[in-house]
């Protein structure tokens, strides 16, 4: 069973997406939270598998509760993913910095809503959707958000580094066993030791990594 908690400052929102979610066997919405505070709070007291966290709340935001949900190792296991509208593009690359595991626009289809929390709570990527790469590729593209070749990724072989870009691309370990011709669980291999070896807390840290530096750009991995 995954554990859901939702965050956002929109009651109707909640309830919607809450009919949804609980209509699935294997999920189920163990709270709400109006604000960042309550998200927080919730977090700490009922550890849930996903949050389903809203940027924009009075009080403390989303971008700041997912910055101390990250931060709080108590908390490890706890996948944040925010909810986004276009009009929020330029929170998006913040929210990836910030620690959440990625985001969705509000107006997302109810089965890309579930496979999504799915996704999340297995810690797989969740950036497939390409209007997610091209915003997180702008953003990764500012002057300001660049960063200089790091000695950590001296520490990839040249197939970790493959395997990076695909997970920046928003490839699932399934489909980057395919393009590589390997089997899932070498592909899950690789996953874990590039984490290790960047010291990221989950895949959405090793997408901005990528991004920033300059591993991948939009529109790198075509079919």
């Amino acid at each position: 069973m995954i554990r859901i908690l939702l965050a956002d400052d929109q009651r109707l929102v909640r309830a919607g997406i809450r009919g949804i979610l609980d209509d699935e066997d294997d999920l189920h919405v163990v709270a709400e939270a109006a604000d960042g505070h309550a998200a927080l709070a919730a977090c700490r007291e009922l550890r849930p598998d996903v949050v389903l966290m809203d940027i924009r709340m009075p009080g403390m935001d989303g971008l700041e509760a997912a910055r101390r949900i990250a931060a709080d190792e108590q908390l490890a296991a706890v996948k944040v993913v925010m909810l986004t509208t276009f009009d929020l593009d330029e929170y998006v690359y913040g929210a990836l910095r910030a620690g959440a595991t990625g985001f969705l626009v509000k107006d997302t289809e109810p089965a890309e809503l579930l496979h999504a929390v799915r996704v999340a709570a297995r810690g797989d990527a969740l950036i497939s959707p390409s209007v997610t790469r091209r915003l997180i590729a702008e953003f990764a593209e500012r002057p300001d958000n660049t960063r200089k070749p790091d000695h950590c990724l001296d520490a990839l072989t040249g197939r970790e580094r493959e395997v990076m870009q695909l997970i920046a691309a928003g490839c699932t370990n399934d489909e980057i066993a395919a393009r590589l011709v390997v089997s899932p669980l070498t592909a899950k291999t690789h996953v874990s030791r590039i984490l290790a070896k960047l010291g990221a807390r989950d895949r959405s840290q090793v997408v901005v990594m990528a991004y920033e530096y300059r591993m991948v750009s939009p529109g790198w991995l075509t079919d």
